[in-house]
């Protein structure tokens, strides 16, 4: 592990995989009543889109090979239910991607914004890893599908592994995969144990990972608070780890040093507050 982490109190959190707590970065400047009020405009714009837009847009594009139009629809869809919750954001490290390379992000998760903020604002047409629960929904779980949205079932080893199978399939056609490697939304100023799927993902396909830190997102609309708050989102694209060369055996290796360059960037939040 880097010098700088290992004197934290988190270093053997991070070596042992387990869930570790930072320092609140709240900056809240609105009122909770305010904040009810626009988690549920964000969602009534969000129910619109899908069963407004989405039907539409399966009708258009279920039978075409080319999909280019979909995806530009549903990243400005993204777009502006963020625009609803109040949020603006702000992406760094776009230097360290190549045009032509295809990437496995790797990002935690706090909020439902990380979804919309990693699909819109990567700099990269890609698919996700979503919890099945999602497709299951009617309209919009099938427009996940043509959105090369994969289902993972997290409590079932042999179909988690043929979701990763399917998202291989997506990057060889040129596509990046983002993926939450939490397995779920972790709690304000939380970081839950990663889970092993997206570093199996990168080895099977030897794309590089980025390691992706969302900042913001858990005081602004976080697990279980009901509440959308003003405010910008900070993407932090990590710098690239190669996968080429290495094999299984390194797999926890490897998701201990993304997790340690994600954790070390969510630790400065908690500083600069």
């Amino acid at each position: 592990m880097s010098e700088h982490l290992i004197n934290k109190p988190f270093a053997e959190l991070i070596e042992r995989n387990e869930k570790i707590v930072f320092s609140s970065n709240d900056v809240i400047t609105e009122s909770r009543f305010i904040g009810k009020l626009r988690y549920i405009w964000c969602w009534i714009v969000v129910s619109f889109l899908v069963l407004v837009f989405v039907p539409i847009l399966i009708a258009i594009y279920r039978f075409k090979k080319n999909r280019e139009g979909y995806f530009n629809w549903c990243d400005w869809g993204g777009r502006v239910w963020m625009k609803s919750a109040g949020a603006e954001i702000i992406v760094k490290g776009k230097e360290n991607l190549k045009d032509n390379e295809s990437y496995v992000f790797i990002s935690n998760h706090r909020s439902y914004l990380d979804t919309a903020a990693l699909y819109c604002y990567s700099g990269k047409r890609m698919g996700l890893v979503g919890k099945k629960e999602l497709l299951k929904i009617p309209i919009f779980g099938y427009g996940m599908g043509i959105a090369n949205i994969i289902a993972i079932d997290r409590g079932n080893p042999k179909k988690a592994i043929e979701s990763m199978q399917k998202a291989r399939k997506v990057m060889d056609d040129g596509y990046s995969f983002g993926v939450f490697a939490e397995g779920g939304r972790a709690y304000p100023n939380e970081l839950f144990p990663f889970k092993k799927g997206a570093f199996h993902l990168a080895l099977q396909t030897g794309a590089p990972i980025i390691p992706v830190a969302i900042k913001n997102t858990d005081w602004m609309m976080g697990k279980k608070r009901g509440v959308a708050y003003a405010g910008t989102i900070e993407m932090v694209l990590l710098p690239p780890i190669e996968t080429k060369d290495l094999e299984t055996k390194d797999l926890m290796d490897l998701l201990k040093k993304v997790r340690e360059m994600i954790a070390d960037e969510l630790s400065l939040e908690g500083s600069e507050s």
